[in-house]
C-alpha cells in the first residue's frame, strides 16, 4: 500500500500515520490510552445496539446446564415468589423469561413512581389535629358494683359506686 497520509486521532486529536496493514480504517493512534478509550467507546455502542444480548445469552447458558439451575437472583418483591415451582411448571428457560420480564416491569413501574413527586408538603400531612377542647377519656374497665345495705358507697379498688 502506498504511504498513507497522516490523519487526526479520534480520541486525542494528535496527528498520526496509520498502520499500513489497517490503512484508512484506523481511527485512533497507537497510544495505549487512545486504544483503550476507542475500545471502550465501541463496546458501549455495540451494547446500545444489542441491549438484550447478554440477558439472552445468560438464559441460554442456564438452559444448557445439565443440572437444574438455581433460581435467578431477582429484586424484591420478586425474590419472594416460589421460583422452584415455576421452574417445574415452565422449565428453566420459561421461569427465567418470566423473572426477567417481571424485573423489567418492576423497574418500569418504579421509574414511573419517581416522576410523581408531591408538589405541596401540606397535601401529605393528613393526620388529624388535636382539638382545642379536651375530650372525655374512654372508660377502660367496667366494674359492676352492687350496693349492699350498710355499704360505705365504695366498691372494689376504691372506685366510687
Amino acid at each position: 500500500m502506498p504511504d498513507a497520509r497522516k490523519k487526526p486521532c479520534c480520541i486525542c486529536r494528535c496527528w498520526f500515520r496509520p498502520d499500513p496493514r489497517v490503512g484508512l480504517r484506523q481511527r485512533a493512534c497507537k497510544k495505549p490510552d487512545c486504544q483503550a478509550a476507542r475500545r471502550k467507546k465501541k463496546q458501549k455502542e455495540w451494547r446500545e445496539q444489542h441491549p438484550d444480548y447478554f440477558t439472552a445469552r445468560r438464559m441460554h447458558e442456564r438452559n444448557e446446564e445439565r443440572r437444574v439451575p438455581e433460581p435467578l437472583e431477582l429484586p424484591s418483591p420478586l425474590n419472594q415468589l416460589p421460583w422452584d415451582i415455576a421452574q417445574d411448571e415452565f422449565g428453566a428457560k420459561g421461569a427465567d423469561f418470566i423473572g426477567v420480564m417481571g424485573a423489567l416491569l418492576l423497574r418500569a413501574a418504579q421509574s414511573q413512581f419517581k416522576i410523581y413527586v408531591p408538589e405541596d408538603s401540606r397535601v401529605t400531612d393528613t393526620l388529624h389535629v388535636k382539638p382545642a377542647q379536651s375530650q372525655i377519656e374512654p372508660v377502660r374497665e367496667w366494674i359492676r358494683v352492687e350496693k349492699k345495705a350498710g355499704a360505705t358507697g365504695y366498691g372494689r379498688k376504691g372506685v366510687p359506686a
